[in-house]
């Protein structure tokens, strides 16, 4: 089925879009929801007489977004879970906790705005994006705290994780230094056959 989307839908388009979509996802979801209208001859007359809002809105919402990345921007957002005796949590940390954490600090977001790339399944520090507009996003660091049996145990990994991620550069600069003299030495011994020509037409 053709449909018009009415609002910004992930995936499939923004406003005025004209889409192709299946009929149950079309009559089960968009239009219940108003998310969209049937492509049909008149409603394709009445979009076109609404886009010009629809801009004007797109760029309202867009400031908005702007504003609101500005906000939380590099926020750092604690969450707290259950973590079993293994020092796995027990299940994940969902998108609407991170919302719930940035409504905890005044900033009311969608949850369907914020982007795990993977499930978050473990403590330590997690980077997330917030895609606020199309056009606008913005990330956040998110701190997963422990709690139960198993939180200290899956601190010490965490710590250890984070060690090891700091040494690995470290130790990749100290390979590049300790090869340096190994190049210095090559020139030398390159020049000594040519101080050796030199003596012998000098004699």
């Amino acid at each position: 089925m053709k449909v018009i989307l009415i609002d910004e839908i992930r995936g499939l388009g923004t406003r005025g879009d004209i889409v192709q979509v299946k009929d149950g996802y079309a009559r089960n979801y968009l239009l219940p929801k108003k998310l969209a209208r049937e492509a049909t001859p008149g409603n394709l007359k009445s979009v076109e007489q609404e886009r010009k809002k629809w801009n004007l809105l797109s760029e309202q919402e867009k400031t908005a977004a702007q504003k609101a990345a500005e906000k939380i921007e590099g926020m750092k957002l604690v969450i707290r879970k259950k973590v079993g005796e293994s020092g796995t949590l027990y299940g994940s940390v969902t998108s609407s906790e991170i919302a719930d954490a940035l409504l905890a600090e005044g900033i009311e977001i969608d949850k369907r705005r914020i982007e795990l790339s993977q499930p978050i399944k473990s403590i330590g520090s997690h980077d997330v994006d917030v895609k606020l507009h199309r056009e606008v996003s913005a990330h956040v660091h998110v701190e997963v705290i422990g709690e139960g049996v198993g939180a200290q145990a899956a601190a010490a990994r965490a710590a250890a994780a984070a060690q090891t991620a700091q040494a690995a550069p470290q130790a990749a600069s100290a390979e590049v230094e300790a090869e340096e003299p190994v190049a210095e030495a090559a020139d030398s011994d390159e020049s000594e056959p040519a101080a050796e020509e030199e003596e012998v037409e000098q004699s």
